[in-house]
């Protein structure tokens, strides 16, 4: 696998008790490369980031395929996923074993506005607050591969929009490879620089959204192709 790959799949087929979900797909995320998957409920978006993070049984029946990931991997997932009873730091460093740790994560959490929360327990943060706090868990761990299963998805219309600038400002600061599973057509073209549909089990589409600030004209081309590549027509989009 070439040395600016973080992760490549091919051939990937995953079955559910007969059903299959992953039907021969291939995928490959870059070193430092921001991409964004897309498709209907059901597509088998998460399972494909399941078998990524090394979460899937991938020894068992029912999966076959190359699957390559060198480098290390973390996740944050749509819900934040905090330990109620361990306050925002511990959680944050949950699991990190490494002598500089306590450092580590109080700059993390610095990097994503939450220094003066360190001692909060969970259930005081706002949505926002907390999903940072998942993105700070998944950052301080240094990963080559961040993978993000929807992590904007429960939040409000400002506060993703916060969301989407701070992770921006964390990819363009760290440079991890990124694969965004979204539901969200307008935050895929947003945010990536290769948007990837899944249909069937496998990538059916792939667009380039061009270089940032991206042209309104050019976004709403491509809007218009890959709502049509999920089925939506333009008249209900």
């Amino acid at each position: 696998m070439s040395a600016t790959t973080t992760a490549r799949v091919t051939g990937l087929v995953r079955e559910f008790s007969g059903r299959r979900v992953l039907d021969g797909l291939d995928l490959t995320v870059g070193d430092g490369e921001f991409v964004a998957l897309l498709g209907r409920s059901g597509s088998g978006k998460s399972t494909l980031l399941r078998v990524l993070a090394g979460l899937d049984d991938t020894a068992g029946d029912g999966v076959s395929g190359d699957i390559r990931v060198p480098g290390s991997v973390s996740m944050a997932f749509q819900e934040p996923r905090l330990l109620p009873w361990r306050s925002v730091r511990d959680n944050v460093v949950l699991g990190l074993d490494r002598p500089d740790a306590a450092e580590v994560v109080d700059r993390s959490l610095a990097e994503v506005g939450l220094d003066g929360h360190a001692q909060a327990w969970p259930l005081t943060l706002s949505g926002g607050e907390a999903q940072r706090a998942s993105l700070a868990r998944a950052l301080v761990r240094e990963p080559d591969l961040l993978l993000l299963d929807e992590p904007f998805g429960a939040l409000d219309a400002l506060t993703r929009i916060a969301m989407h600038r701070l992770v921006l400002d964390l990819w363009e600061r760290h440079r991890p490879g990124i694969l965004l599973v979204t539901h969200d057509v307008d935050e895929a073209l947003l945010l990536a620089d290769r948007v990837l549909v899944l249909a069937e089990g496998a990538i059916v589409a792939e667009h380039s959204p061009g270089v940032r600030p991206r042209s309104t004209e050019r976004v709403a081309d491509l809007r218009r192709a890959v709502l049509s590549e999920l089925g939506v027509a333009d008249d209900a989009a």
